[in-house]
């Protein structure tokens, strides 16, 4: 998960993951369209998210199509994210009991 967490750190790589979200399976050149950077740090981002396994790479004759790979955001949310969410849950239905219950 290390390898995620420091992929999703920088803000141009998700914007890249954002990009994929939005329309996925885009070529180099396609996403290159949507960030005020050059071509080759473009790359550098897409092999530390390939690294990372947020994203599959296929290639379709000469072009290299970047895809989204959700999972392992799935596996942050079911680890880190879903336990804190469950706890607001919670609170709001108890609130929601308790002011329920003054009413009645």
């Amino acid at each position: 998960m290390e390898n995620i967490f420091k992929a999703l750190a920088d803000s141009s790589r998700r914007k890249l993951l954002d990009a994929l979200f939005h329309r996925n399976g885009q070529t180099l050149n396609e996403l290159c369209e949507h960030l005020e950077m050059t071509r080759q740090s473009v790359t550098k981002h897409l092999l530390i998210l390939e690294q990372a396994d947020l994203i599959v790479v296929q290639w379709q004759g000469r072009n290299k199509i970047h895809y989204l790979n959700a999972a392992p955001i799935g596996e942050i949310y079911a680890r880190w994210v879903k336990k804190y969410e469950q706890q607001r849950i919670n609170v709001l239905q108890q609130l929601k009991r308790t002011l329920e219950e003054e009413n009645h």
